[in-house]
């Protein structure tokens, strides 16, 4: 399967690695799961990465940097060589022999997954950072050879897809499997204790929550024309996924999840209804997918709102940010991205600093939330914990996905309905190989968009 690059934001993954090479030991956080084998006799745990871009060699690096019991990365897989060798090259240089990992068991190709993962044995964990439509075709087999997974989010991009997820994750209950899901927020110890001071009461009744995820264009979400010399339109979309519905959800279900997602975590609700607009502005190509800006409002079943910003226009006000508003004070769950050290409470609904009345600990890079993440998942598989975030991750993914659909098609969209909604991006995903045609084709060398009011059941 083919490697999931990373957007560049700050934090990225590749900004902790040099500064966390330990890790205080933490525990599990909450999942539905059976018993299931810890790791090998050895004590090692053997993981494959499945996706070799940013996103992935940045996962690795964070499983190998865990302190509570040696981990070792034993098969990578990519449809991209270049990225495979220099996944591992990198990898290697860092972690030397914790990369075990010889050219036989470095796989090219739609099936390389597959491969991979038949290196390793029970205990060892399976690590997906694939581009998004991918994420079910690999949970999929890892189930049927019961290794434990840690995936990438969104872990799906239309309703089709997260109800196959949903379904999925039952079945890795069945087995025992322990699984982690790449929405590190909930992880940061500083968001959770924040968590419980609002369930708690600290600022009263939510009433409305903020959220905004506002820069300069990132990651591939921005495609350029497809050169003559390109040989597969597919790969072609699959190097610039961001740009495409079927391999990413675009930029709103890659990069926006985490927003909805902690949001939705401190009100403890999902929202039922959601209604959104949005626009292409001064860009005359279609080349890519995506709108620029974005504006959504989430009901949830309290009558509650929740406002989520997103733009990505160069020159305009940046702000990467979550608010929570309660009856009785002001809770900020994020402001500088996804680093956690800003958790804040206040108990009128001006951020002034003599309003505080409680703020996170400093937080140092021990504290990095994509390596507490890793360290959770670990402690659970080492010590047969309860463990599978997939249920969490899918309903995010879902919620996130009707989000971007409310605004692509301009409707007014409730949860019951979409998620019976039909569209799926890639139904053929799973039979993908080199010569397969993409899943949108270019038409005079552009792609279809979204046309709200136009497409009022489907975004293009």
């Amino acid at each position: 399967m083919p490697a999931e690059e990373s957007p560049i934001l700050l934090p990225s993954r590749r900004d902790f690695l040099k500064s966390t090479s330990t890790l205080a030991a933490a525990g599990a956080l909450s999942g539905v799961a059976l018993p299931h084998v810890h790791a090998a006799e050895n004590n090692t745990i053997r993981v494959a990465l499945v996706g070799c871009g940013g996103r992935g060699t940045g996962a690795a690096a964070n499983a190998m940097n865990a302190r509570n019991g040696p981990v070792k990365l034993v098969a990578m897989a990519d449809v991209f060589s270049d990225r495979l060798k220099s996944s591992y090259k990198g990898l290697k240089e860092q972690f030397g022999d914790k990369v075990d990992v010889p050219e036989d068991r470095q796989f090219i190709g739609f099936d390389g997954y597959k491969k991979a993962m038949d290196v390793l044995g029970s205990g060892d964990i399976a690590l997906f950072a694939t581009p998004p439509a991918f994420r079910w075709v690999c949970f999929k087999y890892a189930i049927e050879k019961g290794l434990n997974v840690f995936m990438e989010k969104p872990v799906a991009v239309d309703a089709p897809t997260g109800k196959r997820m949903l379904g999925l994750s039952a079945e890795a209950d069945k087995k025992g499997i322990k699984v982690g899901v790449g929405l590190m927020c909930r992880h940061c110890r500083s968001r959770q204790e924040l968590f419980r001071k609002v369930q708690d009461g600290a600022i009263g009744q939510i009433i409305t929550m903020r959220a905004y995820r506002m820069h300069g264009p990132v990651g591939s979400a921005f495609s350029q024309p497809m050169p003559d010399s390109e040989d597969s339109e597919l790969l072609w979309q699959i190097k610039r996924f961001h740009s495409f519905l079927w391999a990413s959800g675009g930029c709103f279900s890659d990069f926006y999840i985490h927003n909805i997602d902690e949001c939705c975590w401190i009100k403890n609700a999902w929202p039922v209804e959601v209604q959104a607009s949005g626009g292409r502005n001064y860009r005359g190509d279609n080349v890519d997918q995506n709108f620029d800006n974005y504006s959504v409002e989430y009901t949830f079943d309290d009558g509650s709102k929740f406002f989520l910003f997103g733009r990505t226009m160069a020159g305009c006000h940046d702000e990467f940010a979550s608010y929570a508003h309660g009856q009785n004070g002001l809770a900020v769950i994020s402001s500088a991205g996804h680093w956690p050290s800003n958790a804040r409470i206040y108990k009128t609904q001006k951020m002034v600093n003599s309003d505080i009345v409680w703020r996170t600990p400093k937080e140092g890079p021990m504290m990095d939330p994509y390596l507490l993440e890793w360290e959770d998942l670990i402690d659970a598989i080492r010590n047969n914990k309860p463990y599978n975030e997939v249920e969490r991750g899918a309903k995010a993914s879902i919620i996130t996905a009707m989000g971007r659909f409310a605004a692509h098609t301009g409707q007014v969209v409730r949860y019951d309905d979409y998620i019976n909604n039909p569209q799926e991006f890639a139904p053929n995903v799973e039979s993908f190989d080199m010569k397969s045609a993409a899943p949108i084709t270019a038409e005079g060398g552009k792609y279809l968009i979204p046309r709200p009011g136009m497409l009022k059941d489907r975004e293009y």
